[in-house]
């Protein structure tokens, strides 16, 4: 028998369920273009569920649901929030995108939105090795279909086939390294795994060959090198707005199984997981960079540097445990947590402004497309240079104090070692300045291609508006933030 508790804790799951049924049935009936009435619901769906959320992540209880193969605890539920909203500001900013692009015919573009979604949340939520692997297959199968959704266009179509390939071949990693660990440790929940591998009595060996495919299975998740090579491609390749889709909120999923994993389950493993991470984010900080100085396609450089943000997600990951003491931790997982959350809202509004430029038959994603913006529309150029010195790490922007939390967790060890990675970001992070004030110089002093001022729906305008003020305030006014991050980080250690 199922209890109250276990039905509570998914309670947000289960109306994305129901919701994402009713909205596909329901756009059967819809006839407009643009999708309007789908459109509402399924905003109104998720603006529902991130409220929920919220009230959730604000009650601070931890819940376990089915027999501990779901947990609903403060950093799930924060991140869950933040990762529905980010679905909704996503769709605001795709609709007229894929209206003029006539994607919108069969109301896919939505239903499959919540179905990934769903998916993030579950892995999210997993407390299970099969409940966090279900909703990985959840939403890497819908985020194929997204990716595919032109079906009538070459590139799109090349996208989506490398993206499925690679994200298969990931997959097996994942699902080959847990296996492992079942194999080694006689359970797949979480906490029983963690208490085995406490234990001390399982092999080493097994346990360092199955934690090398986990790694390798949520380094092409989240981006990284040597995992890296379908980002450029897909990024480049889809849709604008099923980029945003695939490259904002399922990095806070990402995010979530690596803190699950290796964290909650591995923890007594760290130092050698720590490594692995070390040549990951090397690895990313030294290829995102460099490459992304190469591009001249926005969308392909925004997607290297990914790559490199995701390598300073991994340098605070890999500052938690120093010399086997755990008391860095909180703080140093913390300052990752924020470091994701902060890129995921530069990147909703950097690509709300290439989305905002795409006109019909025409894609605004080539850097050279942006020359003289400032001059068509100062509100737009100036959020766009928000994003661009926020990613750059340019006080006062958000993205300066996301850098300095991650940096300051790396100097807090107290390691020399630590310390000298800390100074071989900054120099990347130098480097990194440089192409994304290229694009600021090429909207503020090249002269316009065209002459035509840049409109807007009037959602799309509000929401980029508020979505661009976030980025300056929060880097005004970070405590907040970083407090709630810490909060809930402190509470997934303490259960």
């Amino acid at each position: 028998m199922i209890d109250k508790l276990s039905w509570i804790s998914v309670y947000p799951e289960i109306i994305l369920l129901v919701m994402g049924c009713v909205i596909a049935l329901a756009d059967l009936a819809v006839n407009s273009a643009r999708r309007t009435a789908t459109y509402v619901m399924t905003l109104l769906t998720l603006g529902v569920v991130a409220v929920l959320q919220a009230s959730y992540a604000s009650s601070g209880v931890t819940l376990y649901g089915f027999g501990n193969m779901v947990v609903s605890d403060q950093m799930g539920d924060w991140l869950k929030c933040f990762a529905t909203v980010a679905v909704m500001v996503t769709l605001v900013y795709g609709r007229p995108y894929a209206a003029d692009r006539t994607m919108l015919r069969g109301g896919e573009l939505f239903s499959l939105g919540i179905f990934s979604l769903l998916g993030m949340f579950v892995m999210i939520s997993g407390n299970n090795f099969l409940v966090i692997y279900l909703g990985l297959e959840l939403l890497t199968l819908a985020s194929y279909a997204l990716v595919a959704l032109r079906r009538d266009n070459g590139v799109a179509t090349e996208a989506a086939m490398k993206y499925f390939v690679l994200g298969a071949l990931a997959s097996g990693f994942l699902l080959y390294g847990m296996s492992m660990m079942y194999g080694a440790t006689g359970s797949l929940d979480i906490n029983a795994v963690f208490k085995a591998i406490n234990s001390g009595q399982i092999r080493h060996q097994v346990l360092i060959f199955g934690l090398v495919f986990i790694v390798a299975g949520l380094a092409f998740k989240l981006g990284v090198v040597p995992f890296h090579m379908w980002i450029p491609d897909v990024y480049q390749g889809a849709p604008t707005a099923v980029t945003l889709l695939i490259g904002g909120a399922p990095k806070l999923a990402a995010f979530a199984i690596m803190i699950r994993l290796l964290v909650e389950g591995m923890l007594p493993l760290a130092l050698d997981w720590q490594q692995m991470l070390l040549v990951l984010s090397v690895g990313s900080l030294i290829i995102g960079n460099l490459a992304a100085i190469a591009q001249t396609n926005l969308k392909r450089m925004l997607a290297f540097s990914t790559i490199s943000h995701m390598g300073f997600v991994l340098l605070g990951m890999m500052s938690g445990v120093v010399n086997g003491n755990i008391n860095s931790a909180a703080n140093a997982y913390s300052s990752s947590m924020f470091y994701v959350v902060t890129y995921v809202l530069t990147t909703l509004a950097s690509f709300g402004v290439i989305l905002l430029l795409a006109r019909e038959g025409f894609e605004s994603e080539e850097i050279s497309d942006f020359a003289g913006l400032n001059q068509r529309s100062p509100l737009y150029a100036a959020v766009m240079a928000i994003c661009l010195f926020s990613l750059a790490g340019i006080p006062p922007m958000v993205g300066f104090y996301a850098k300095l939390s991650v940096l300051q967790a790396l100097i807090a060890s107290g390691q020399t070692f630590q310390i000298g990675l800390a100074v071989f970001a900054v120099a990347m992070s130098l480097i990194g300045a440089f192409f994304y004030l290229r694009v600021v110089k090429v909207m503020y002093f090249d002269q316009p291609i065209t002459a035509s001022t840049v409109s807007a729906p009037l959602d799309v305008r509000v929401v980029l508006s508020i979505n661009g003020a976030l980025v300056l305030i929060l880097g005004l006014v970070p405590g907040g933030l970083m407090v709630l991050c810490a909060n809930a980080v402190v509470q997934m250690l303490g259960t």
